[in-house]
Formats: C-alpha cells, sequence, structure tokens
C-alpha cells in the first residue's frame, strides 16, 4: 500500500515528505540528550532546594524545629526525606511515612551521559510510582540526598516532550514549507519543463520548433537544457535527412531498374564488336564488356539495397596489379589535363578480397583523384595520380595519392559519411562512404592520411587467416 502511494507522488510531493522525515529524525537526535539533560537539571534543582532545606535543620539543632515546619519544608522541596552530611555530621529531616526501602538510587555525582540518556528514558516509561534516593554534591557539603516521588518528574518530563514533539512539527512544517516551494521553484519547475518537452518532442521529432529553447541558467539543469537542446536538434536533422534518403532510395531503386534494362541492351550491341576486325576495338571490347557486367550486377545489388545492405565479399587470393592496372582509362575522364597514372604494385602481391568489390574501391578513389585533379589542377609539377601496393606479414597495404589540391579542413572531419564527405561541386558524397563499408566487410579500413601535398588514402586489407587468429 505504501510503495504504491509513493509512486503515484510526484516528485515535490516527496521531497516534501522526505523533508518533513529528515527533520523529524534531527528532532529525535536532539530529543534523546535534551531529555536527559531536562531530567538532570529537574534533580539538581530539587538537590539545591534540599540542601537549603538541610540549612535550616542545621541553624536550630538545638531547639530542633516544628513538625509543622518540617512538612512545609519537605513540601516545598517535593521530597519524603532529606539527609546532608556536612563537617562529619549528617543531618536528617523527614516525614512520617519515610519508606523502609527504594527501588532506585540515582548518584548525580560523576554519572556518565550514558547513564543519565538510559535512567531517563526509564524514568520516563516506568510507571510502578517507587520511590528513588537521588545523590548529589552542594556547596561546602559532602553530600546531599533526598527520597522523592517519581510522579512529578514522570509528568514533568512528559510535558517537555510533549512540547518538543510541538516545536518539531511546527519546525518540519515551516522547513518543508520553504524547502518544498524553494525546490519547487529551482528545481521541480525545470525538471517538468525538460520532460514535458521531450514528451512534447516525441510526438513529431522532425518538427524542428520543438526543439527546446534553453535558458540562460548556468547550473546543471541548463546544462541539461543545452545538452537537450543539442540532442534534439542533431536527431531532428538526422530524422529528416534518414527520410529524405528513403524518398530518394525508392527513386533510385526505380530509376536504377530502368538503366539495368539500358544496360543490358548495350550489353547485348557491345557483343556485335567480337566480329569487328579493328584491333583497337578487339583491346578495348573484353574492357567494355567487363565494365558493363559489373555495373549490371552493382544495378541488381542496388535494387536489393532495401532488403539488405552490400554482400558479403566472395574472397579469394587474387593479384593485386591487374586490378590496378585496369584503372587506367580512368585518367580518360579529364581529357587534355595530362594526369598521369603511375603504379608501384609488386607483380607477385597478391591480396585476399572480392575483386569486383576491391575493383569498385579502387575505382572510387582513384576517380575522385582525377576528377579533383581536372577541376583545380595540380599543387606543384605535372598532374599524376599513384597507387602503391605493399604487403606487411598478412596485411596488404594499397596507396592511392595525387598531387592536387587536397581536401579541405571542414569536410576532413566527415570524409566517409553518406552525403557529406565530398568537397566536389556536384559530389553526391557517396563513393568514400560505400568504400569505407566494402572496406570494412574485409575486416581492413580506409582512412585519410594528412600530407602537405595532394590527398592520400590508405586501404588495408588482412587475409582471413589474420582475422580468424584476431578472432
Amino acid at each position: 500500500m505504501t510503495r504504491s502511494l509513493l509512486r503515484h507522488l510526484g516528485l515535490s510531493s516527496r521531497l516534501l515528505l522526505l523533508t518533513v522525515l529528515f527533520v523529524m529524525v534531527a528532532e529525535v537526535l536532539i530529543y534523546v540528550p535534551s531529555i536527559a539533560n531536562f531530567r538532570l537539571t529537574w534533580l539538581n534543582d530539587k538537590l539545591a532546594a534540599a540542601q537549603i532545606a538541610a540549612l535550616v535543620l542545621d541553624a536550630s539543632p538545638e531547639e530542633g524545629i516544628s513538625e509543622e515546619l518540617e512538612m512545609r519544608i519537605l513540601n516545598g522541596v517535593g521530597a519524603r526525606a532529606i539527609a546532608l552530611r556536612a563537617g562529619g555530621r549528617r543531618s536528617l529531616l523527614a516525614a512520617g511515612d519515610v519508606p523502609a526501602e527504594v527501588d532506585k538510587s540515582v548518584d548525580l555525582r560523576d554519572a556518565p551521559w550514558s547513564t543519565l540518556v538510559q535512567d531517563a528514558f526509564e524514568e520516563l516509561f516506568d510507571t510502578s510510582n517507587r520511590p528513588i534516593r537521588v545523590i548529589g554534591s552542594g556547596m561546602g557539603v559532602d553530600f546531599v540526598e533526598l527520597i522523592l516521588d517519581p510522579r512529578p518528574l514522570r509528568a514533568a518530563m512528559l510535558e517537555f516532550s510533549r512540547n518538543i514533539l510541538f516545536l518539531s512539527l511546527l519546525i518540519s512544517a515551516i522547513t518543508a514549507s520553504f524547502l518544498y516551494f524553494t525546490l519547487q521553484w529551482v528545481i521541480v519547475r525545470p525538471v517538468r519543463r525538460l520532460t514535458g518537452n521531450i514528451a512534447e518532442f516525441s510526438s513529431n521529432p522532425e518538427d524542428a520548433s520543438r526543439v527546446i529553447q534553453p535558458t540562460d541558467r548556468a547550473d546543471e539543469i541548463g546544462l541539461a537544457e543545452q545538452a537537450l537542446a543539442r540532442m534534439e536538434t542533431t536527431l531532428a536533422d538526422e530524422l529528416r535527412q534518414k527520410r529524405r534518403l528513403a524518398q530518394l532510395g525508392l527513386a533510385v531503386s526505380k530509376i536504377n531498374h530502368e538503366l539495368r534494362n539500358m544496360l543490358t541492351t548495350a550489353q547485348l550491341l557491345t557483343d556485335r564488336l567480337d566480329r569487328s576486325s579493328d584491333e583497337a576495338v578487339h583491346r578495348i571490347a573484353p574492357r567494355l564488356v567487363a565494365t558493363l557486367d559489373r555495373a549490371i550486377a552493382f544495378c541488381e545489388n542496388t535494387l536489393a539495397y532495401g532488403r539488405a545492405t552490400e554482400q558479403l565479399p566472395q574472397r579469394r587470393l587474387v593479384p593485386l596489379r591487374p586490378l590496378v592496372e585496369d584503372l587506367t582509362h580512368l585518367t580518360d575522364l579529364a581529357p587534355g589535363s595530362g594526369i598521369a597514372f603511375e603504379t608501384e604494385v609488386p607483380a607477385d602481391l597478391r591480396i585476399d578480397a572480392d575483386p569486383d568489390q576491391l575493383s569498385r574501391v579502387l575505382v572510387n578513389l582513384v576517380r575522385n583523384a582525377v576528377q579533383a585533379l581536372s577541376q583545380a589542377g595540380a599543387t606543384e609539377g605535372r598532374p599524376y595520380v599513384k597507387v602503391t601496393g605493399s604487403r606487411e606479414g598478412r596485411i596488404v597495404t594499397i596507396l592511392v595519392e595525387d598531387n592536387g589540391p587536397g581536401i579541405p579542413e571542414r569536410v576532413q572531419g566527415s570524409l566517409f559519411m553518406p552525403f557529406q564527405g565530398t568537397a566536389r561541386k556536384g559530389g553526391a558524397g557517396l563513393g568514400l562512404s560505400i568504400a569505407s563499408e566494402l572496406a570494412g566487410l574485409h575486416g581492413g579500413t580506409i582512412t585519410f592520411d594528412r600530407t602537405t601535398i595532394g590527398t592520400r588514402f590508405r586501404l588495408t586489407i588482412p587475409d582471413r587467416a589474420a582475422l580468424e587468429q584476431a578472432v
């Protein structure tokens, strides 16, 4: 029942209850020594009054005092008997009904605080009403002893406890009220604003008007507002971009379907080139047919993009040099630019990769270099694109570099992100993203090397044996 009630309470109500609880706990911790100190003070007052009464007894040791005066003195002190010892002489002032024995003796001369606290609670809850003996010290006397009825002491302690309880409740109410309204204004209302904004933003996260407007607070609430605003802004942008990408993907799938039909027709027409007697045609035709085959396969894979990502690579050990030499014709994309294509790939270097996917990666990198050189020219010397291959253990490293204008700082951090990693005018920003994905499918990486001249990308492909050992 209590747990169910707490679940339905708001943050401010829980804070209010906790504040009252903590204040009451503090008051209890204060009450424990206070009640012991109250009892000690009450008994010391009785001992002081008893000492004064005993001095009256000493003032007329020969004549004595009347029984009426003796009763008045005892009633004034609230004791049944008073004993005083001073100078080796003991004086007694007692009524006729002095009890033969007492229930408990309390020596206040050297009692520790732990004993005083324990005795105070025993006295508070003891209802036997049997007399107690109290012993204390006085000025100029050895000790003062009196026998008391515990009922007046218990009544005084109960009244003191009630006053403490009422005062504690009043302090708790005032403190809790101030704390409640302070926390309500400083914490609860801003937190409600945050949670309300989250709920409102989640109903339509693409609506930029629902992004929270941070206040000028510099505390943790202000930092939370700023962080939430950044997160909502980023999320709204990404969701809008993904929606546009989904729409674009649908359009590309339709275009790709028609493009595949056109490429199939072009492939059929290319087959007729085999009957040509021109040597140049015989030299170019196989390369053209292979290119058309890769284009048709790529179109078919793109049509299945909505059902799966890139296909797993069909890896095998293949010579790297022929794949690189097939890229030489890409310089023809910039006729008249005089771009040289250089290779430094050992003839015996073999790479464990899917040749079609590796070719797509290298085509993307080399084509980007050619297009950059054709638009901005070389930084120094004759424009060139250079592909270098080497093996270190079970890892093959391929470098694709050029002496073009380089990549601006503003896009270096997002080179491999779709639709963002391009600095070329009219570029779609998909080439490097696709190349990075294909390298990752091989367990490799593609990174951008910072250079003083031009641009250089580093592609690493580990052998499958190296991957298996790593696992």
